[in-house]
């Protein structure tokens, strides 16, 4: 098997299309009431499914946290560490919580922590080089 992609199961929609599309960047184009966002970020399936929806497809009731949760994070890369500092700012200038100012980590890294409108974490972290795998 290949990871083809991740999802978040998400309580209300149009905050969460507005947060990943206006302060992300990404590129939603479903409407805001849509019960399912299905896109390609940077060559990874990324999506919003309704959890009402979810739990009626699947005819199960799942718990979800409330507030901000350590299920995962969702790990977003720039180039530079100049970067990191200004999409973290540009982000909570916009509604993002921080969590985590910009740190540079003793591995070299700079990172920082913001989350979106449901409590999911995301960071943004940088090498100070163009990424790559």
């Amino acid at each position: 098997m290949k990871l083809d992609g991740f999802g978040l199961f998400v309580d209300d929609m149009g905050a969460m299309i507005r947060f990943y599309r206006d302060i992300l960047g990404f590129e939603i184009k479903e409407a805001e009431d849509t019960s399912n966002v299905y896109l390609i970020k940077d060559g990874t399936l990324f999506l919003l499914y309704g959890r009402k929806d979810f739990e009626t497809m699947t005819k199960r009731k799942y718990e979800y946290v409330k507030g901000l949760n350590g299920h995962f994070e969702l790990a977003l890369y720039v180039d530079t560490y100049e970067e990191v500092d200004k999409a973290f700012a540009v982000a909570v200038s916009k509604g993002a919580e921080p969590v985590l100012e910009p740190t540079t980590e003793p591995w070299g890294q700079r990172t920082c922590y913001i989350a979106d409108p449901e409590g999911n974490l995301i960071e943004i972290g940088s090498f100070n080089k163009p990424f790559e795998r």
